[in-house]
């Protein structure tokens, strides 16, 4: 940091009034944040979430990532569960998630035609068409919704508009946050501290060590107005046209996935996960701007596009973009246990799994810091390779690790215990018992650590 500015001033000492004292504080009300103030508080933890924007949700609400995968292993076996089908459930209530019944996940262009744009599909899967698998579309304003009824339900102490700022370490134990307010600096006294930022930025201020990765940031958006029983009526009857001007919508937009559109809960509104852009920094503020500059231009370019050239889209306006940045990877933690792309692609069982994936499973060890007592992690920012956190950073799982995290730090304070003592086996009995699957039982295709050691 020092080898980027000349100058620098001195800081005046100051008195920082202490907010609040908890058992648990928790920094980030992402998914996986609010995961964990949830799950800790509804197990007997008195908890603060703080989170520095006026939502909470992260990037499945403000971030706009409007449907959850990752959320089965081969066969469409349902292994991400818990408070994520909680929220889901909820937000179905509300008319706000759309996903496919079981007897619909099939391979056959019938359920291609009729569920692929709204994104459940296997897009890991090579040849057309793809299963259709288990996963769900929803609307950013559910999610808000949903995620402060259940914080206000479970008793959480919520703390908006408040940005991180500093750790409180005493003797290597973290003990507190100091947040940015603007009411001035404001701390947060706890026993037991949850780093659920996405970038590391406790952990990190708290003397963590990590390294530093890079991968593509996105502008997300919606447009409204679009026909899209018109739109994929072209689709299915002229498919060599319309694989032209999708060819051609991608090159205009300059990056984007499989698909650059698909349908949202709300008639009319269509979500956008594009551009993609690289080199950009997710954590300089100078990178993040530029970002926010190409992206919004590239969206305005692909809306002029999609008017001009594809049916459906002729009356399309644009009803927004994401309130934050796509970003996808900045700082990871080396914990206890860092995992490796090799563990993810084989599969690999962990005895000490508390959380899974699409087809991989996350060791409790990778939650841990080394050398600092207090303090677990949960997100995308959890101890990994950079290039295994590209396949295993996805909304459902992160939402897991939360609510494994929650149940480590109620288990740690109700022994008086440091969390890296606390025996994995109890956080997945009780990961069980609240309706989560923590991956202690392997699927079929798992390749097992004590088969490893052999």
């Amino acid at each position: 940091m020092s080898e980027q500015y000349k100058d620098f001033i001195q800081s005046k000492t100051e008195q920082i009034p202490v907010v609040s004292k908890t058992d648990v504080v928790v920094v980030g009300a992402g998914p996986a944040g609010l995961s964990a103030a949830v799950s800790a508080a509804r197990n007997g933890c008195s908890v603060t979430l703080i989170e520095r924007y006026h939502h909470l949700g992260g990037m499945a609400s403000g971030g706009m990532v409007l449907v959850l995968d990752d959320m089965v292993n081969q066969g469409n076996e349902i292994v991400t569960t818990g408070l994520v089908t909680e929220f889901v459930d909820r937000m179905e209530h509300q008319d706000g998630a759309v996903y496919p019944p079981a007897e619909d996940c099939l391979k056959n262009w019938e359920m291609w035609q009729k569920w692929s744009r709204w994104g459940c599909i296997n897009f890991h899967e090579p040849g057309m068409p793809q299963s259709i698998l288990h996963a769900v579309a929803f609307d950013p304003d559910a999610w808000k919704r949903v995620s402060l009824d259940l914080v206000r339900e479970a008793g959480v102490n919520l703390r908006l508009h408040s940005w991180f700022s500093e750790a409180v370490v005493e003797g290597g134990k973290v003990t507190g946050v100091i947040c940015q307010t603007k009411l001035g600096r404001q701390a947060i006294m706890a026993d037991m501290v949850i780093d659920a930022t996405g970038d590391l930025d406790l952990a990190a201020s708290a003397g963590a060590d990590f390294i530093q990765g890079e991968y593509i940031v996105t502008t997300v958006f919606r447009l409204c107005d679009v026909d899209t029983d018109k739109a994929e009526a072209f689709e299915y009857a002229n498919p060599e046209e319309y694989k032209k001007l999708d060819r051609m919508a991608r090159r205009v937009i300059g990056g984007a996935w499989g698909m650059w559109w698909l349908k949202t809960p709300l008639p009319g509104i269509v979500w956008c996960n594009c551009p993609h852009m690289t080199g950009y920094d997710g954590l300089s503020p100078e990178g993040m701007v530029a970002a926010e500059y190409e992206g919004r231009e590239r969206m305005m370019n692909l809306l002029a596009f999609a008017r001009e050239n594809i049916p459906g889209f002729e009356n399309a306006k644009m009803l927004g973009a994401a309130e934050q940045l796509g970003i996808r990877q900045t700082r990871l933690l080396r914990g206890e246990y860092v995992v490796t792309k090799d563990d993810v692609t084989s599969r690999r069982h962990f005895a000490d799994s508390v959380c899974r994936g699409r087809d991989y499973y996350t060791p409790y060890r990778a939650l841990l810091p080394k050398g600092l007592d207090n303090l677990i992690v949960a997100g995308r920012h959890y101890s990994v390779d950079s290039d295994a956190q590209k396949s295993s950073r996805e909304i459902p799982p992160c939402m897991v690790q939360g609510e494994a995290a929650g149940v480590a730090v109620s288990l740690a304070l109700n022994s008086n215990s440091a969390l890296r003592d606390v025996d994995a086996t109890l956080i997945q009995k009780q990961m069980r018992a609240q309706g989560a699957d923590p991956g202690d039982i392997p699927s079929s295709n798992a390749l097992i650590e004590k088969a490893l050691a052999s």
